[in-house]
């Protein structure tokens, strides 16, 4: 039986929170100083296009806590319009993030740019990213599937509207208050199920609710002052190791200073209440984000998760593929609905879950928006190859089964792991006694 102890201090940086400090310090006015910036391949993409774009930054290592080493990156920039025309498209490699944010960006640029990435990104669907943009004034170009090259025919002229976000989406949104910034006048933002709000707090945006909905609102024109960031611990990253308490027997494990904004912390939320041993410590803000350690008890038997609120599946939408595989070993089922945002990620998860979990012996049933897994039937007695999908999600969260189970799983391209957590690997063998 394998067991996993001990205490992680070294969990990688929040992605999201990564990505729009360095987005936001390229729009400030000043010196943008980012410590516990992430060293994934998502965030370092983000970094190079702004490069590209004629950002000044640089990146080095400075002492943190624990005695390790954290990456601190630097920006200068001179506002909402520092950017210089790219003389190549801008390459986003596989991070969606990238592209759709950076979007935002460049449609107030007086000047034309191409946004490109891997064959993965080049399939994901930017319609949503190009309806509002539009809307605005800039002019977006798709391929006839509505995917990149986006090429994008900015404007300075940008109009403020008013926008309703068809679905739930962090990435929309944000890209949405971006152009905001340099629009002339006041654009408004609702949301009917609210999603992550890194953005609004980071920039400070007024927010209110009324009748069930949630209005962002942003003042085209300002300036944006330069200030700190510091990047809390990813709570996505945590919830990898948080299960692999749970499907491991007697383990305990303690992870420090995760972000625990409310908008993302809702996994641990669903697990508690499914009798998992969770719980949170030595919380503060920091930077306007609650953090705080997570402690993680396997003293009790899990229940099977069963998500179908779409408010929470909205809060959980990078965790639950962890969260599926770790609910079919620990019980044998799963459920789950109003999540048809999963077939539009690095892969179609919905359909990577299903089809990675019924080789492993589950039976399991798809539709739109979900899926259910029903029981085990069989268990495999020899090596299981299960598909990556080219998905960093996906292939951690068999990883875990893998191990904290002792399954003989062999995962395709694996290397897509450094994609949001680098040290991945090293951490879980840190863990194992």
């Amino acid at each position: 039986m394998r067991v996993f102890k001990g205490e992680v201090t070294a969990l990688p940086p929040d992605k999201s929170i990564s990505h729009r400090a360095a987005l936001i310090g390229a729009l400030a006015e000043g010196t943008t100083e980012i410590t516990n910036f992430s060293a994934g391949f998502d965030n370092q993409s983000t970094l190079g296009v702004l490069k590209d774009a004629g950002i000044a930054l640089y990146q080095d290592e400075i002492d943190g806590a624990y005695g390790r080493k954290i990456r601190r990156v630097v920006i200068e920039s001179k506002g909402l319009w520092s950017f210089q025309p790219p003389s190549l498209p801008l390459m986003c490699n596989n991070s969606g993030s990238t592209m759709r944010m950076f979007a935002g960006i460049l449609a107030a640029q007086p000047f034309a740019s191409t946004l490109i990435g891997d064959n993965s990104l080049m399939k994901r669907p930017m319609k949503r990213v190009a309806d509002p943009l539009r809307l605005m004034g800039a002019t977006i170009e798709l391929s006839d599937n509505g995917t990149a090259p986006m090429h994008i025919h900015g404007t300075k002229e940008l109009k403020p509207i008013e926008y309703r976000l068809p679905v739930p989406s962090a990435q929309v949104k944000s890209l949405v208050a971006l152009a905001a910034l340099h629009a002339d006048g006041e654009t408004r933002i609702i949301e009917s199920v609210r999603s992550r709000d890194h953005t609004e707090v980071m920039l400070g945006l007024n927010t209110i609710e009324r009748k069930g909905e949630r209005i962002i609102t942003i003042q085209g024109g300002k300036v944006i002052p330069a200030k700190p960031f510091f990047i809390p611990a990813d709570p996505s990253a945590a919830c990898f190791l948080v299960a692999l308490a749970l499907l491991a027997r007697d383990s305990e494990i303690i992870i420090r200073d995760v972000c625990l904004n409310p908008t993302r912390s809702a996994f641990l939320d669903i697990l508690a209440e499914a009798r998992a041993g969770i719980w949170v410590e030595n919380q503060r803000v920091i930077g306007g984000e609650i953090i705080g350690d997570i402690v993680v008890d396997n003293l009790a038997g899990l229940e099977p998760l069963r998500i179908s609120d779409p408010q929470i599946v909205a809060f959980i939408i990078d965790e639950i593929p962890m969260l599926a595989v770790l609910s079919a070993f620990a019980t044998g089922e799963f459920e789950l609905h109003h999540a048809a945002e999963l077939r539009t990620k690095e892969s179609d998860r919905i359909e990577a879950l299903v089809v990675n979990l019924e080789r492993l012996g589950f039976t399991c049933e798809q539709y739109p928006d979900g899926f259910v897994v029903k029981e085990r039937k069989t268990i495999p007695s020899g090596s299981v190859v299960v598909e990556s999908f080219d998905d960093h999600r996906i292939a951690m969260s068999f990883a875990i089964a893998s191990k904290a189970t002792g399954c003989d799983i062999t995962i395709t391209d694996i290397d897509v792991v450094g994609v949001s957590f680098p040290n991945f690997f090293e951490i879980l063998d840190s863990l194992e006694e």
